[in-house]
This record gives structure tokens, C-alpha cells and sequence, in this order.
């Protein structure tokens, strides 16, 4: 018995080390993940720029956590933690290989009602420095006030009358939050404000397309109180939500005609390599940092130049030049065209106000990006501190789209036939941001002939308004002052609006001492000519002294060309060394100089500036631009009219899009896009990509 007794507990022994031993596993297996998962974000640093790792976010948020300013129990709010950039001079001197500059994360949040930025000194973990904000500005709301939208609302008795006036059901409606600009209204002055747009969710995943049109909420952020409540006597209906949603399982036939796939092969693998955040492809190379504010921000990027032997050269002896310093998004103004009571604070400043990378959500491989793309991933900290992870959030690829680098044939020549031919390929950073019913595409494309070309692609729905009417032949009470758009399906107004993106461009073409010249392609009279020609144009170069000089409103009657050049450094021709900004398709702002969001988005009155480099000024409408009064931002800086030749210089340039809608815009809108291009000009001393080789068949999979 005393054997059998024996025998049971060593099988219960066994089984119990079994038990634990399994159960160990998934614990290792667990911690394995996570750690396979979590390590690039945590310790590693390899670049100044690099943005702040998992540790370094978790050391803000304890430091702030032990000096009592985040914690549950107080109502100060963190916006945004960031890296605090090194000096610039600093960044310059550092090479590779070299220690990492000193790491420290600024960090903006109010404190008692009062927006104060903060630096905290990563190694020693403590804030060394802590300043109250001056500006007639107010901090980006943080995530956490953004949900107010949610539930604040439903609480008040008000807000359930008027959903009930309207047949619906309070399950189904949602509450967005607007930024409500400033129009100097006094009972608003001193005050963080959010106003409120509703929709009815009812039958359709685009809920966009079914505003509750007349409901105009105000909110106090400080408080979390509603300030003011209106809600018109006459209440338009909501449109309907039939035909609406865009998905493809809702989809129902006909549809449009199918195509056959595309695939793009790479048998030899990808010619590019990302290392941490510096990518390096063909001649160039550069680094990649997100940011919650502009999304994503390209710097450092350098060429690799083989047609002179006058620059520092790299261990296998190319040359390497410098061509941007930092290059991003500083704002994004969406003006709407409406004046009306529900509609005319809608002037947003999505960069600014609520944030592009913040709002921008993991890329969809396939789809987003091409099958050879490679992904980069984001870490921010949430609004109590902690560090999360966007994945996929900035992708990476070549691109071959069939189109041609460059090519000649020729026959002329007795004997001689010539045709030479180069495919164009080109290498893509990309990001996509979410802004409420808007989706913006941007990319950075590389060529490898020196060219930069910046995209931006607008798709997402519209922000539409509810009306009375059903078809522009029979107008209603609602439009008697307009309809400020176009009527996209019944009962639904497309209003017109304004998209203008500004550009922060520090280019340091050969070094940071630039100059810029403005080329006006002017008129010339031929004076008693002997065969008959009586004009021609030729370039008049201005090399502008002031900042006041270099603002320029683009015209087609009025061309010119726009050079950044070295004048330190010259080819062997004597050309100053350069890069020309060659503007796309761009709109200027149609709004009275003093209409407040105009004061507020001035930067628009110019389509392109020069500032003297300030590493304070980065955000073209100010550093808060929410609730600001224009007295801040780009067109201040720029009236101090400093200095600009042959010193650091920075370019701001704002592509624009006026959009009236058009019914090919409902319910979901097709993409549409400009851009501009950075363009070496005398940089070279020759065509960079003549020497290049073309595609042969055998190197490319099923090249029949």
C-alpha cells in the first residue's frame, strides 16, 4: 500500500513539473513576443534625430508622474511628448559611429489651466526646464477631450429633446468634436472651446453623409461644461443613408468593369535599405521620424555625387552633398465657404489643432502600399503618459510605373541607328492621415536624378449639410441665402471649401549658408530687327537681400523661377551650385485679409516665403494655432525682415486646392492630388544618371 501511495505522489510530482514546466513556456513564449515586438522601440538610438523609444516615453511619464503634475489626481492634461530637437550645429557635426548628442523629450501640457512646455533631460531624469506658454492660442485638445463628443452631450435634456424632435434614435447618433476657431466673441475670449457636430449612424458605416443638420453645441474643455445650446426652429431632415456605404461586402451589382492584377516583382530583392530610421537607396540617403504634429518629418538627406571630386567623400570614395536639412508639414487650413450659424467656425488647422501623425492609422498592405513596400512604426504617448505603437504607420518602396528616366533615338546619321532608353524608377515614403471624414495621402518621392517630388492626395467624404431641397430646380426656405456648394444627392450639400498645405523646406544645398533667387522670366523687345522678330523673354535674376523681399504670390502672367543656391561653391563652369522649387497646381486664399481665419491662416496670403533659420519656428500658424488671433506664425515672423542672404535659410511653400464638390464626390470621393518638386539645378556638373543601365528581360520576372 505504502508502495502504491509512493508511486501516486511521484506521478502527481511529475505531473505537477509537467504543469509548471508548460505553463513556464507560454510565459517565455509570451515574454519572447513582447520582447520581439517591443525591443527596436525600447533602448535603441542609433541617430539624433531618432524619434523617443518606449523607455524614453516611460521615463517622461514617470518624471512627470514624481513631480505631481500627471496623476490622476489633478486635471492637468498631456497633449503631446516629443523629442526635443538637438541643436542644429550640433546634429551637423555628428557622425556615425560617433556617442549619441544628449536625449531629452519636450513635453506640452496644461498645468492648472495654463499650457506650460517642458524639457526633460532623459539620463538624469528630471525637468530642467518649465515655461508658461504666451500666446493668444490654446493647446491641441487631447484624445481623451475629443471623446466628450460621446457622452457630454447625452446628459443634457436639451440634446435629447431635439434628437427626439427629429425621429431618432439617441443609440444611433454620434457627437463629433470641431475645433470652433475665434471670431472675437467675448463670452469665448480666456477659454479652451470644442464645438460639436452630430450625425445619425443609422444604415450606413459613412455617417458623414447623414449630418443632423441645426444643432450647434458649445463646450468648455476646463470645465467639461456645455456653454451655449442652439437648435433651429426649422429642423432640415437627415439625409438618407441609402446607397451610402462604401464597402465591399454592402456593394450590390452592377459594378464597374473589373481589372486583371498588377504585381510588381523584385526578383533580386529591394535596392533600398532602412537601418533603424535612416534609409539609404541609390545615391541618396536620408532619415524618417515620425511625429504626432506633422505626421512625419524627412531630414538629413544627402547625394552621393560622382561627377566632381571637390566634396568630403565617403570610405569608397563618392561624394557626399547635402540638399535638406529638415523637410514636413508644418499646418494644414481647411477653410469651409459656409457663413452661416452651423457652419462658419468651421476653419480647421489639422496639423496644429489635432495632429497628423496622432490621427494617422497602420498602412493596409496591398492596397496602401505595393506588395515590395517595407514598413516603419510609430511611438507616441497616450494622454496619461504611457507609450503605444502605431504600426505600419509610414511604408517605404520603389516604383516603377513604366515611365522613362530619360531616352534618344536617332537615324539621321548614315549607318547609325540610336535608341537608348532608361526605365524611371523612383523610391516612395509614405503616410496616410485620418483627419475625421478626410483622408490625406503624402509622399516623399526620391529620383535618381536628384529630383524630390512631394504628393499630396486628398480622398475620404466630404463634410457635408443637410437641406430641404431634393434638386436645384426647386430651392427651399434653407438655401434662400445659397446653398455655398453643390447639392450631391438629395437632401445633401457639398460644401466648398479650401485645402492648403504648407511645406517647411530647410534646404542646405552644399552647407547650411544659402541664398535665394528669384529668376523672372521677363519680356524683351527686339529693337530694328533685320528679319522680322520682334520679342523674345530672357531671365532676370534677383537675389533676394530681406525676408520681405522673398514673398512671393505665384501668377502665370508674371513667371519666374525660384533657386535656393550656394554661392560659396560654384561648378567648374562657375555656376553657383542650387536646387529651384518648381510649384505644382496651387490656389491662393480668396478670403478678406482681415476675415479672423484668414488673420489666423496668413501664411496663405504668399504662396511661397523665405525666413532666416530660427529652430523656434516651425509651425506656419503659430504654436497653438487653436482659438489663435494671428499673432503668431509665419507671417509675423516674417515681418522681421531679417536678413537672408548667404545665411541658414528656410522655404515655405503651400500647395492649395480650392474644392467645389461635384456629385462624382458622393459618398465617397476619388482622389485627387498636386504636387511640387525640389529640382537640382547647376548642382551637377552633368546629367547624374547618364552613365545608368537600362532593364534587360532575363533580369525581370515575366518580362514577356
Amino acid at each position: 500500500m505504502s508502495m502504491l501511495l509512493l508511486g501516486f505522489l511521484v506521478m502527481l510530482l511529475l505531473l505537477g513539473l509537467v504543469i509548471m514546466l508548460l505553463f513556464l513556456g507560454i510565459i517565455c513564449h509570451v515574454i519572447v513576443v513582447v520582447c520581439m515586438k517591443w525591443s527596436c522601440y525600447w533602448h535603441k538610438v542609433e541617430h539624433p534625430l531618432d524619434p523617443l523609444t518606449v523607455a524614453e516615453i516611460l521615463i517622461v511619464q514617470t518624471v512627470l508622474k514624481e513631480s505631481s503634475r500627471l496623476g490622476t489626481a489633478n486635471s492637468n492634461v498631456l497633449h503631446y511628448v516629443v523629442l526635443e530637437l538637438p541643436e542644429k550645429e550640433e546634429v551637423l557635426a555628428w557622425l556615425p559611429g560617433n556617442p549619441n548628442l544628449p536625449r531629452k523629450a519636450m513635453v506640452v501640457m496644461s498645468v492648472e489651466g495654463k499650457p506650460h512646455k517642458l524639457i526633460v533631460d532623459l539620463k538624469s531624469k528630471r525637468v530642467i526646464e518649465d515655461q508658461i506658454v504666451e500666446s493668444s492660442g490654446r493647446p491641441p485638445a487631447s484624445f481623451e477631450e475629443l471623446q466628450l463628443g460621446l457622452t457630454l452631450p447625452q446628459e443634457d435634456p436639451r440634446f435629447l429633446e431635439s434628437i427626439a424632435a427629429r425621429g431618432l434614435s439617441l443609440s444611433d447618433v454620434l457627437c463629433l468634436p470641431l475645433t470652433g476657431g475665434w471670431f472675437g466673441i467675448p463670452e469665448e475670449e480666456g477659454k479652451r472651446l470644442l464645438k460639436f457636430q452630430c450625425f445619425d449612424t443609422n444604415g450606413t458605416v459613412n455617417f458623414y453623409m447623414r449630418p443632423v443638420e441645426g444643432i450647434a453645441i458649445l463646450i468648455d474643455l476646463d470645465s467639461r461644461q456645455i456653454l451655449s445650446y442652439y437648435d433651429r426652429i426649422k429642423k432640415p431632415p437627415v439625409p438618407k443613408g441609402e446607397g451610402t456605404d462604401y464597402r465591399l461586402k454592402v456593394q450590390q451589382p452592377p459594378f464597374v468593369t473589373p481589372l486583371n492584377p498588377i504585381s510588381i516583382e523584385q526578383p533580386q530583392g529591394p535596392s533600398f535599405k532602412i537601418e533603424g530610421h535612416q534609409v539609404k537607396w541609390a545615391d541618396w540617403e536620408f532619415h524618417i521620424r515620425p511625429d504626432p504634429r506633422a505626421g512625419m518629418v524627412i531630414s538629413r538627406v544627402t547625394l552621393k555625387d560622382q561627377t566632381q571630386q571637390q566634396q568630403q567623400q565617403d570610405n569608397k570614395g563618392h561624394i557626399q552633398r547635402s540638399v535638406l536639412y529638415e523637410g514636413f508639414i508644418s499646418e494644414m487650413f481647411v477653410p469651409y465657404q459656409d457663413p452661416s450659424e452651423g457652419w462658419y467656425f468651421r476653419t480647421y488647422f489639422d496639423a496644429g489643432e489635432y495632429g497628423l501623425g496622432i490621427l494617422a492609422l497602420p498602412l493596409q498592405p496591398l492596397d496602401d502600399c505595393p506588395a515590395n513596400a517595407k514598413y516603419i512604426d510609430a511611438v507616441f504617448a497616450a494622454p496619461d503618459g504611457s507609450p503605444y505603437v502605431t504600426p505600419n504607420m509610414i511604408c517605404v518602396f520603389e516604383r516603377y510605373a513604366g515611365d522613362i528616366s530619360w531616352r534618344h533615338s536617332e537615324a539621321l546619321v548614315q549607318n547609325v541607328q540610336v535608341r537608348e532608353v532608361r526605365p524611371k524608377v523612383t523610391l516612395v515614403v509614405r503616410m496616410v492621415t485620418s483627419v475625421g471624414n478626410y483622408d490625406y495621402i503624402v509622399d516623399w518621392e526620391f529620383q535618381t536624378d536628384g529630383v524630390i517630388q512631394v504628393k499630396t492626395g486628398l480622398t475620404g467624404s466630404l463634410m457635408v449639410k443637410a437641406t430641404e431641397m431634393e434638386t436645384i430646380e426647386h430651392p427651399t426656405e434653407d438655401t434662400s441665402d445659397g446653398i455655398h456648394g453643390t447639392l450631391v444627392s438629395e437632401n445633401t450639400i457639398g460644401v466648398s471649401h479650401d485645402h492648403f498645405l504648407n511645406f517647411y523646406l530647410d534646404l542646405d544645398i552644399d552647407g547650411p549658408k544659402n541664398s535665394f533667387v528669384e529668376g523672372k522670366l521677363a519680356r524683351k523687345v527686339v529693337q530694328n530687327s533685320k528679319f522680322g522678330r520682334k520679342s523674345y523673354w530672357d531671365m532676370e535674376r534677383h537675389t533676394a537681400q530681406t525676408e520681405e523681399e522673398a514673398r512671393i504670390k505665384l501668377t502665370l502672367t508674371k513667371p519666374s523661377e525660384f533657386h535656393v543656391v550656394n554661392t560659396n561653391k560654384k561648378t567648374r563652369l562657375g555656376n553657383p551650385v542650387g536646387y529651384r522649387l518648381v510649384p505644382g497646381a496651387t490656389a491662393a486664399s480668396l478670403m478678406a485679409l482681415d476675415d479672423p481665419p484668414q488673420m489666423r491662416g496668413a501664411f496663405t496670403d504668399n504662396q511661397l516665403w523665405v525666413t532666416a533659420y530660427n529652430a523656434s519656428e516651425k509651425w506656419a500658424a503659430g504654436f497653438f494655432p487653436s482659438q489663435s488671433h494671428g499673432d503668431d506664425g509665419l507671417a509675423v515672423w516674417s515681418n522681421r525682415n531679417r536678413g537672408i542672404e548667404n545665411t541658414d535659410i528656410v522655404l515655405w511653400y503651400t500647395l492649395g486646392f480650392h474644392h467645389v464638390p461635384c456629385q462624382e464626390d458622393f459618398p465617397i470621393m476619388p482622389t485627387i492630388s498636386g504636387s511640387f518638386q525640389l529640382k537640382p539645378t547647376n548642382f551637377f556638373e552633368r546629367n547624374p544618371i547618364v552613365k545608368t543601365k537600362p532593364n534587360f528581360g532575363q533580369e525581370c520576372a515575366n518580362s514577356t
